[in-house]
């Protein structure tokens, strides 16, 4: 049996403001854009240029129960893996396009790292469940490995 994770949902507050996000801020390609009248949503999926590895679906949350999770969709673990050939590289693009780091590409034990904060990764004042600080590790992270094929990461936090 051959499988693969193609696609991953990310839940946003609001999708065009997302796209703007993904696609300008990080560069990535919108892959589809299609109105699904049925259910009122759109399918919209991007996907880092060039890539040949899992897309991202953009996916706008539509409860309360959803719209609590936008920002902190896995309670603060890193959540999406970005490979990269040139960290020092993507993070002089990022920075460019206003992508706000809070860490910049240090050396780790497996590879380049650099911390950088996403479109709702910041916005969580008060006190509540679904408005508590995260910590810095709940930020999205960029690496590039130099031994074992390149790798990125970041949280869609």
């Amino acid at each position: 049996m051959k499988q693969s994770l193609s696609l991953v949902s990310l839940v946003v507050r609001d999708i065009d403001e997302a796209l703007a996000y993904y696609t300008g801020s990080l560069g990535f390609e919108l892959l589809e854009d299609t109105p699904v009248p049925a259910q009122g949503k759109r399918w919209v999926v991007v996907a880092p240029r060039g890539g040949t590895g899992s897309r991202l679906l953009l996916a706008c949350a539509s409860s309360p129960a959803q719209r609590a999770h936008v920002g902190d969709q896995t309670g603060g673990r890193v959540f999406l893996f970005l490979s990269t050939d040139d960290s020092w590289r993507d993070f002089k693009a990022y920075t460019a396009r206003g992508v706000r780091f809070v860490r910049e590409p240090q050396q780790a034990p497996y590879g380049t790292v650099a911390v950088f904060a996403d479109l709702y990764g910041n916005l969580r004042p008060g006190s509540s469940r679904a408005d508590r600080p995260r910590s810095p590790s709940a930020r999205p992270t960029l690496l590039s490995r130099h031994r074992r094929p390149p790798r990125a990461a970041f949280a869609a936090v």
